[in-house]
């Protein structure tokens, strides 16, 4: 596994650095350093009795200082404003750096470990397989990229192609429901139509049934 990330160090704010970890399968086995400023570089290793030491002088849990390892130096900027770095040298003419990276907790900070830096004798190695690393990186984000692109295309494709049926069931259930009105109507007219006649032929046979009566009476009295 690999990462490269670019660093700024306490002591040299302006300066910019650019920091590759490298490590087996877990960077709890120890990992490598590569360090550069563009011009010169320095490689250093990490070993697992290294972190093994650094996790017992801070009184801490190995996994847990394995796992504060990886936020600091394998996750790139994604940790940036929690950790911090810082270069030392013995003495000014050294070539050699001491890397040393620290924890921030708000105002504070504390150090997490250090790693021997040597200084390469030939920097455009390092420096070449950093951007080899970055190139890679851009390449297999581009293809991502237009993966995602074409996924997001695919989902609004779904998407205007669902809210075109979502419009036309709502336009069906509309035009569903007027016709349904509109037979409610038709058979309530029906219905009111057919009482009315009814009513009306219930009215005509009362006054036949009214006037045989008067009839009957009429008859029986004047005979």
């Amino acid at each position: 596994m690999k990462q490269v990330q670019k660093i700024s160090v306490a002591s040299e704010p302006a300066a910019v650095y650019y920091l590759q970890v490298s490590w087996e399968d877990d960077i709890g086995t120890g990992f490598s350093l590569s360090l550069s400023d563009g011009q010169s570089a320095w490689h250093g290793r990490v070993s697992e009795e290294d972190i093994s030491k650094e996790a017992g002088e801070m009184e801490m849990k190995r996994e847990k200082y394995v796992e504060e390892l990886k936020r600091a130096l394998a996750l790139g900027t994604k940790q940036a404003d929690a950790y911090s770095f810082d270069l030392t040298k013995d003495d000014i003419e050294a070539e050699d750096l001491s890397f040393i990276y620290e924890k921030v907790l708000k105002d504070v900070s504390f150090r997490l470990g250090s790693a021997r830096l040597c200084k390469v004798q030939s920097p455009a190695e390092v420096i070449k397989e950093m951007i080899d690393f970055g190139l890679v990186c851009t390449a297999e984000l581009h293809v991502k990229s237009e993966l995602l692109a074409n996924e997001n295309e695919r989902l609004l494709s779904d998407q205007n192609y669902i809210l075109q049926e979502l419009e036309k069931c709502v336009a069906e259930k509309e035009q569903l429901e007027q016709e349904l009105f509109t037979r409610f109507v038709l058979v309530l007219n029906e219905k009111k139509a057919k009482i009315r006649s009814l009513q009306e032929k219930l009215k005509e046979v009362e006054a036949t049934a009214e006037s045989a009566k008067h009839h009957s009476s009429y008859c029986k009295f004047g005979h």
